[in-house]
């Protein structure tokens, strides 16, 4: 039996890969991964902005799943900030090493 929290995907494929163990196919690496999430991130900002344009323009476009797409969008970015401020963190960290 499967649990509903199994089946959301929170992470890319590349990502849930690495960390249940198994080998990625490809062998993508960090930068790949990150820039498939900034790509996405993009993408989902032109889809909301999208949708508003069209419920604004009045042509029968639906204004909750305008919302939606927003929201998806906006936690998105929040998501891709805090990815940034962790990479920043390890960075100044490491920077911080003496060798």
């Amino acid at each position: 039996m499967s649990s509903p929290v199994s089946s959301l995907r929170i992470l890319p494929a590349e990502i849930e890969s690495a960390t249940t163990g198994s080998p990625v196919a490809g062998g993508s690496g960090f930068a790949d991964t990150l820039r498939s999430a900034m790509d996405e991130m993009g993408e989902l900002q032109t889809q909301s902005e999208t949708k508003v344009a069209s419920v604004l323009e009045g042509s029968g476009a639906d204004v909750h799943t305008a919302l939606i797409a927003v929201e998806k969008a906006d936690l998105s970015f929040q998501l891709m900030m805090q990815v940034r401020n962790k990479i920043v963190s390890a960075y100044q960290e490491i920077s911080r090493m003496q060798f």
